[in-house]
C-alpha cells in the first residue's frame, strides 16, 4: 500500500512577466513541510507549473498524492490538453510549440512517479493550505536578492 500525502501548491508573480516564487506545503501523517523558492524572470503560469513539480519530486517513493491548485491552468493542461500534445510531439493543436513544454515535461515524469488525484480550488478564497501555499510562494518573490 502507498503513503497518501496532500500537497497544497501555488505560484505567483510580480509583474507577469517578472520576479516570480512558488510555494507547497506536503502533509503526511500530520507532519507538514514547506518549500518555496522563486525566480528573477518568469510568469505566473510558470511558477504554478513549478510549485507542482517541486512538490512531487520532494516525495522520495511512490505515493498517493491528493494535489490540491488554484491554477486552472495545471488542471486543464494536466487533465485535457496534455495527452494530445504529446501525440502531436508537444505541439498545440496550431501546430504550435506548447509553451513552457519544458515545465510541463518535468511535470509528466514527475506524476508517472505517484498516483495523483487533482483537485482545483478557488484562489484567495479562505482555503487554508491554498493561503499558505499563496504565503510560501509570495516568501519565494520576497527572498529573491
Amino acid at each position: 500500500m502507498s503513503e497518501k500525502v496532500e500537497v497544497y501548491t501555488d505560484g505567483a508573480c510580480k509583474g507577469n512577466p517578472g520576479r516570480g516564487g512558488w510555494g507547497a506545503v506536503l502533509v503526511y501523517k500530520g507532519a507538514e513541510r514547506e518549500l518555496w523558492g522563486g525566480e528573477r524572470q518568469t510568469t505566473n503560469n510558470r511558477m504554478e507549473l513549478m510549485a507542482a513539480i517541486q512538490a512531487l519530486a520532494a516525495l522520495k517513493r511512490s505515493c498517493e498524492v491528493k494535489l490540491v491548485t488554484d491554477s486552472e491552468y495545471v488542471m486543464r493542461g494536466i487533465q485535457e490538453w496534455m495527452p494530445n500534445w504529446k501525440k502531436r510531439g508537444w505541439k498545440t493543436a496550431a501546430k504550435q510549440p506548447v509553451k513552457n513544454a519544458d515545465l510541463w515535461q518535468l511535470l509528466d515524469e514527475q506524476v508517472n512517479r505517484h498516483q495523483v488525484e487533482w483537485q482545483w480550488v478557488r484562489g484567495h478564497n479562505g482555503h487554508p493550505g491554498n493561503e499558505r501555499a499563496d504565503m510560501l510562494a509570495n516568501r519565494g518573490v520576497s527572498e529573491l536578492v
